[in-house]
């Protein structure tokens, strides 16, 4: 192996040697992932739900809502850690 065969993953620029990847390809080095959009997803669920939690402490509703919120932010942060870590294995 030479040191051209190896890619540095840390390199700011493309290879000079990969290809540009074509409009629409879908599997070049810039598509995204179905793992990216559940990810993103999650994290928009942990930061509403917490907003939400916030804005009902505030205005002083009622404990179910609290909960109600509380558990959807607890369950959505608990699936982030689960992927994070099976990622790992």
């Amino acid at each position: 192996m030479t040191h051209q065969d190896h890619q540095d993953p840390y390199r700011l620029g493309t290879p000079q040697t990969a290809p540009a990847p074509g409009y629409g390809d879908g599997d070049g080095p810039d598509a995204v992932s179905r793992g990216d959009v559940v990810r993103a997803l999650l994290w928009a669920v942990v930061v509403l739900s917490a907003v939400a939690n916030m804005a009902l402490s505030f205005s002083g509703a009622a404990a179910p809502l609290h909960l109600a919120s509380g558990v959807v932010t607890v369950l959505a942060a608990g699936a982030l850690v689960v992927r994070r870590l099976r990622g790992r294995r």
